[in-house]
């Protein structure tokens, strides 16, 4: 979808973008190869060096410059193009406040295979692994996660980011990643009634001996972090058929692997028990 993207140059908004693909200029190529009509030929000019530029950026792998041009709620034009570069990301904590609470847990997946890291054993490993991605993908990272992860590791997390908090509420799902999975049919079996609050019991069970609290946590911020990709594949999906390439550019949904740990049910069920009541 990038490449059929026009409104991250300045002075072309949606309503320029759409009426540029009415007239049959689709992508970049198009819009080099044919002059489209109502533009000066200086606006053109201009235009013509910004698509020149980004064709050079893009191919740099340079995926924080769309990033940084495409307005907020387009970011998602960007996951395609760097989709086998992308983290999907996903943390668990203490607590809520970056800087007092800690990580407790970090789940990257690629697509492919999922990594975690455990404070006090690995988590400074993490800087290194991210490190090979041009983008990530979280839910409400750039409020909970990103924060946290610069606060903790020390590390700038300056990657193109798309928050799919801010793309599914744009497209209707509100109620927290939860919530939206339930809207949008993806499942996390033998996890239901594991929630953040929980995973704060956990960490602290795990501390008091119990390795299967931190196996059941681990399990549940995989789940998080590999559920990201379904949730921003059909989110991309519902986005990308509101313009003139829905057909095209639809994408199959992914198939995940099998999570590597597994919830332990006794412990969840003990945990239960101290949980508020909602």
């Amino acid at each position: 979808m990038l490449k059929n993207s026009f409104c991250f140059i300045p002075g072309i908004r949606a309503c320029r973008e759409s009426a540029l693909w009415d007239a049959g200029i689709l992508g970049w190529s198009d819009f080099l190869r044919h002059k489209p009509t109502g533009l000066s030929p200086e606006r053109y000019e201009s235009c013509r060096a910004q698509i020149t530029r980004s064709k050079r950026e893009l191919q740099r792998r340079n995926a924080r410059f769309f990033h940084d041009r495409l307005p907020g709620c387009e970011h998602w034009r960007l996951f395609t193009e760097f989709r086998s570069e992308t983290a999907f990301l996903d943390i668990e904590t203490t607590g809520l406040n970056p800087g007092w609470d800690e990580i407790t847990t970090i789940a990257l997946y690629d697509g492919k295979t999922v990594k975690t890291y455990v404070n006090g054993e690995n988590l400074a490993d993490f800087r290194t692994e991210i490190r090979r991605f041009k983008q990530i993908v979280t839910y409400n990272g750039k409020c909970f996660d990103v924060p946290f992860l610069r606060a903790e590791l020390k590390f700038p997390m300056d990657h193109a980011h798309l928050d799919l908090r801010y793309i599914l509420h744009s497209l209707g799902y509100k109620g927290g990643l939860k919530g939206c999975e339930r809207a949008l049919g993806v499942s996390r079996k033998g996890l239901e009634e594991v929630n953040g609050y929980m995973a704060v019991l956990l960490w602290r069970e795990y501390q008091r001996g119990n390795g299967k609290a931190l196996e059941t946590l681990l399990a549940y911020n995989i789940a998080d972090a590999m559920n990201l990709e379904i949730l921003m594949v059909k989110a991309y999906n519902e986005k990308v058929a509101r313009t003139p390439f829905g057909e095209k550019l639809r994408l199959e949904l992914p198939k995940t692997p099998k999570i590597p740990y597994r919830p332990n049910i006794e412990v969840i069920r003990k945990l239960s028990a101290w949980m508020p009541a909602s």
